[in-house]
């Protein structure tokens, strides 16, 4: 392998397993995702007749591990998937899909096999519940994992000396769109006011990226009779009809907008994870082990009716959580 590239590698407690991995995060590129692909290598002295098989799972927490009782467990799994890896049940080269299993396979001799999945549309991004000081235990995540085992059929009961877990993140990289240039407009109403106050703002483009800070045009005619102060800007977490509403960044100003006069003005808004560390319930990217991560992304859907279901758990973890 190429000095440049980074190998992850896991081994089972009894080294009949190891699972290599060129990378951890898969990117959701809107219109496709990037596949899964692996080795695994294995010590074939050891196996005596078992078979190994590879899974590929998407698991949905919506309750602390800490409240699991009585054996029921707050997760479901969103997708499994369970390939046989050896024997196998193909030629090497037709199970092979990149270059960099190529090379794996090629210097890691013939106890290497390739593994290679496909991720279906509608499965969520990798998101976490942001834990509080005190909270232990798993946390509300959606989490995706890649495990190898060996045994007599894929049904019966997996022993964890002779597996391998490893967690892996699908994430989103949405591209910019010039030409979509957010703007939203409101109206208010007074009591005794003939004359309404009209509310606008804008953004200069719709995706910004992690660390960008986010420019804000404020516009307010104030028509009404009353006189405005004190205007604030928040950039808020927001999920379906202001059910779960967290405020992670925030401009207070003593601006005021006096009866029958207009003000335009540009505010800037950092949302930062950094800023809110201590903040429980913030919804995370995923991470690996105590890797850093940032503020949850806004996903980009292909198709909203499709993803209606996985848009209702995504509400259940965080209806869970707040509870």
């Amino acid at each position: 392998m190429s000095p440049k590239h980074v190998v992850f590698k896991k081994v089972s407690k009894d080294k009949l397993v190891a699972v290599y991995m060129a990378k951890r995060d898969f990117v959701d590129h809107c219109d496709f995702v990037d596949p899964v692909d692996g080795v695994i290598v294995i010590d074939q002295g050891q196996l005596k007749g078992k078979k190994v098989y590879v899974m590929l799972s998407c698991t949905f927490r919506y309750g602390r591990q800490d409240m699991d009782v009585m054996g029921v467990a707050f997760r479901r799994d969103l997708f499994v998937v369970t390939r046989q890896v050896y024997p196998e049940l193909q030629d090497k080269e037709k199970l092979t899909h990149t270059k960099v299993q190529q090379k794996l396979l090629h210097k890691l001799g013939d106890n290497a096999f390739p593994f290679f999945f496909e991720f279906p549309d509608n499965l969520p991004c990798s998101i976490a519940l942001q834990p509080g000081p005190s909270d232990v235990g798993k946390k509300c995540a959606v989490e995706f994992e890649v495990k190898a085992f060996c045994c007599e059929n894929q049904d019966e009961k997996i022993n964890k000396q002779s597996s391998v877990r490893l967690t892996i993140r699908k994430i989103q990289f949405s591209p910019e769109n010039s030409k979509l240039v957010p703007v939203a407009e409101t109206t208010f109403e007074f009591l005794m006011s003939e004359k309404p106050l009209h509310l606008k703002l804008s953004l200069p483009k719709e995706t910004f990226y992690h660390g960008e800070p986010i420019p804000v045009t404020v516009e307010i005619t104030n028509s009404s009779s009353r006189n405005i102060k004190d205007i604030s800007v928040t950039n808020i977490v927001l999920y379906s009809n202001d059910k779960y509403v967290k405020s992670v960044a925030k401009e207070e100003t003593s601006d005021s907008v006096p009866s029958g006069t207009s003000l335009k003005k540009d505010y800037t808004l950092y949302p930062l994870l950094a800023h809110n560390k201590d903040r429980r319930g913030l919804a995370l990217d995923g991470r690996l082990k105590h890797e850093d991560t940032n503020l949850a992304s806004s996903n980009t859907l292909r198709d909203t009716e499709t993803h209606r279901e996985t848009l209702r758990d995504t509400e259940t973890l965080r209806d869970t959580e707040r509870h």
